[in-house]
């Protein structure tokens, strides 16, 4: 009769995982900054604008792992973010396993072994979470902020975004004001990062309220119909065809969120910004050595090691007593932003 370790093992979730159809739909962020690979990761390997090592503002190093929000357990190892986070299979779920097996009828005991093996791949979920937020702080912001109040942590990764490519309308040129110009104001800052870096701005970024403001607005109506402006039927597709033929772009309306522990959900990228980006990618979503790949995944202990998704380590760990399979999930990750002289963050409203 199988036992409890014969069920979750690491390379068993590897392969669920890796089976899951949701896992082969990638996050916006993981497309423009692709994963890659290194031993370590130090910040000389995290590049910013022209290959600049990203700054790293002082704070204080081996904290003791502590459990905060969804994104995981936080843990600074040297100049990293570490993330892991746990789950265990108990005595308590063996017995239910023996009470379904008693059946000799796998119907009975496969809902339950999925039920598991889901639990564990949203500990793989929760990983791809992280560095999805960075990305898209990096976006919006052009920096990237963790912080701890259980650990007192505060880590600004400054990546030395260029204050000229960054602008916050205020007053009536807010685009929530109908007299506003949005069309105007693209056009404004493609011609900012043309004039500097000869780059041009050919898509966007928005989330479905700062889409709504050009969905409405009375100056883009009239251009579409300058005779009856206002009795145009918008629709998605109007606008995106219309921004493409105005202003050779197209916009990415990401309105992905994510959940924290209390219950909370948000948004990757924040409501009234408006980021234009160049094609191709952006940079590369670095993942480091977990201590845990890096010591047990040569064998030789009670630990079983995987790798999904580049970086991601899971392990599985057989503990005897009590009878226990813990399941960890643990990365070290950071992008990197080498065209940033190329993008264009504006607070549209």
């Amino acid at each position: 009769m199988p036992t409890i370790f014969d069920y979750v093992t690491a390379p068993a979730l590897a392969a669920y995982i890796a089976n899951n159809p949701s896992n082969n739909i990638p996050y916006l962020g993981a497309a423009l900054f692709p994963p890659r690979k290194k031993l370590g990761l130090d910040l000389s390997w995290i590049k910013g604008a022209r290959g600049v090592p990203v700054s790293l503002q002082p704070s204080a190093f081996d904290a003791k792992a502590t459990l905060r929000d969804r994104i995981g357990f936080a843990k600074i190892e040297t100049e990293m973010p570490f993330f892991r986070e746990s789950m265990r299979l108990g005595e308590k779920d063996r017995q239910e396993l023996l009470r379904l097996q008693d059946n000799s009828n796998d119907q009975y005991v496969m809902p339950l072994i999925t039920q598991i093996f889901d639990d564990r791949a949203q500990l793989v979920e929760g990983a791809q979470v992280v560095p999805e937020r960075m990305i898209m702080q990096l976006l919006s912001s052009g920096h990237i902020r963790i912080t701890s109040n259980e650990t007192r942590q505060d880590y600004d990764y400054n990546y030395g975004f260029a204050g000229s490519h960054k602008e916050t309308l205020t007053g009536s040129a807010r685009w929530s004001d109908s007299s506003s110009t949005p069309i105007q104001d693209i056009q404004r800052w493609k011609k900012i990062i043309n004039g500097d870096t000869g780059a041009s701005l050919t898509r966007a970024i928005c989330t479905e309220k700062t889409w709504g403001y050009l969905m409405q607005h009375p100056s883009i109506r009239l251009d579409m119909n300058p005779i009856g402006g206002q009795n145009v039927i918008m629709t998605d597709e109007l606008l995106h065809a219309y921004l493409f033929n105005k202003l050779k772009i197209r916009v990415s309306v990401y309105n992905k969120i994510y959940g924290l522990q209390d219950g909370s959900t948000h948004q990757f990228f924040p409501d009234d910004f408006f980021t234009l980006i160049p094609d191709g990618n952006l940079g590369s979503t670095w993942y480091g050595t977990t201590p845990e790949e890096a010591d047990l995944m040569a064998g030789a202990t009670v630990a079983e090691v995987s790798i999904v998704n580049t970086g991601v380590a899971v392990t599985t760990i057989k503990e005897p007593h009590p009878v226990n399979v813990e399941t960890i999930v643990s990365e070290i990750v950071l992008p990197s932003f080498e065209t940033m002289d190329t993008v264009f963050i504006a607070k549209v409203a």
